[in-house]
Parts: C-alpha cells; sequence; structure tokens
C-alpha cells in the first residue's frame, strides 16, 4: 500500500492527539505534523508538503480558510479536507472555494476519516450529497459568479454523455450511482468524469458540483 503523508491542524490539543492516534494506527497513512493554527498550517505544509492536510476552520490569527488559500495557491497538488460543524456551512462553503477537496464533519466516524483521506489523496473528492446539497441550496444566491462568461462555451465542450454525467455528479451521485442510472459501468463513468473534469477546467469532484450550480444543472 502506498504511503499517505497527513497533517493535522486544530486549535484543540486534544482533538489533534485523538485523530493522531487513530490514523497513525491505519496502516498507510502517516502524520507527519501538526499546527495550531492557520499561518502555523501554511509554513508547515511548505516544510513538510504532505500528501493531504486536514484543516480547522476557526482557529486564532489565520483562519482555515485563508490557510487552505494560502496552501492550494502556493501547492496546487495539495489536497485540504476542511473540518467543520454543520452549523458552520458557510465556512465549508469558504473552503471549497479556496480550493479544498472537500469537507467532513467533525464528529464523522474514525473510518469514514479514513476513508475520505485515502479518496483526496488518490485525487478525488469528497462530496456528501447530504451536507454538499444542504449548503449549496443555503448560499445558492450567493454563489459567485465565475462560470457566468464560460457558461456557454465550456458547456458546449460536453457531450451528450458527458453532460448527463455532470448533471449526476451535481446531485451529489457517487460514481457506482451514476453507472447504475446510467446503465454504464463504473470504470466507464470515471472516464467520463475525468473528461468532464478536464474540458471545464474543474479541480475536482467537489468544484464539479459548484459549477454545476452555478449553471443550473443540479435540480432544485
Amino acid at each position: 500500500m502506498t504511503e499517505t503523508t497527513v497533517m493535522l491542524v486544530d486549535d484543540q490539543d486534544l482533538l489533534r492527539a485523538g485523530m493522531a492516534m487513530v490514523l497513525g494506527a491505519q496502516p498507510g497513512l502517516r502524520i507527519v505534523g501538526e499546527a495550531a493554527d492557520g499561518l502555523s498550517a501554511v509554513e508547515r505544509d511548505a516544510e513538510l508538503r504532505p500528501d493531504v492536510v486536514l484543516m480547522d476552520v476557526r482557529m486564532p490569527g489565520l483562519d482555515g480558510i485563508e490557510a487552505t488559500r494560502r496552501i492550494v495557491a502556493a501547492r496546487p497538488e495539495a489536497r485540504v479536507l476542511v473540518l467543520t460543524t454543520f452549523d458552520l456551512d458557510e465556512y465549508a462553503f469558504g473552503g471549497l472555494n479556496a480550493g479544498a477537496s472537500g469537507f467532513l464533519l467533525k464528529d464523522a466516524p474514525p473510518a469514514e476519516l479514513v476513508a475520505a483521506i485515502r479518496t483526496v489523496a488518490a485525487g478525488d473528492a469528497i462530496v456528501s450529497p447530504r451536507v454538499t446539497r444542504a449548503m449549496l441550496d443555503l448560499y445558492r444566491g450567493r454563489l459567485p459568479d465565475r462560470a457566468g462568461a464560460r457558461r456557454a462555451s465550456s458547456l458546449d465542450l460536453l457531450s451528450e454523455r458527458e453532460h448527463e454525467v455532470l448533471v449526476a455528479i451535481g446531485r451529489g451521485l457517487s460514481n457506482s450511482e451514476i453507472a447504475g442510472e446510467l446503465y454504464l459501468s463504473e470504470s466507464t463513468v470515471k472516464t467520463h468524469v475525468g473528461r468532464v473534469l478536464a474540458k471545464l477546467a474543474l479541480r475536482d469532484r467537489v468544484h464539479a458540483v459548484i459549477f454545476a450550480y452555478e449553471n443550473g444543472l443540479a435540480g432544485g
């Protein structure tokens, strides 16, 4: 199993210790560093270059959203998972727009946390339909209009099947669920997802969801 390096960022020592204990016991995961605030996280990331950063939102000094923005700007390959509680939807959305690869609830079970780390380390993103849909519905009116100028031309690049896949991604469906709905194999769906991201110049699946909402493709 390929080793995945992880950095923990949270201002609560006890929480970091708990995550370090859980994650350190998992095969293929190695904790390479910790930080208690956003500024330290940016500095430590540049030094350690971990595969995945688990990023808290509310911290003294530089918050997790701005820290995420700086980390991704300096190191585009960085994968950041924002840790939040459900009542901090706005912060989570800010994290996604800052370049995070997804977000998790702080009370997520250990198995879900481990799976999320491995998912983003592999280049995918975490899109929880339950939380993502609620979050984007709540802030639909405040979505940045990044897509406006490129809307028509970008969507015209997609084939009919790729368009169907984008709509399904916007609904929060997983590859296996898309495969079942469109009567395709998972490997074929994965290929279509990759082409959608490439053609629309999107960083990952999370940003495909946001793009779908920006363009009115996600229903609701």
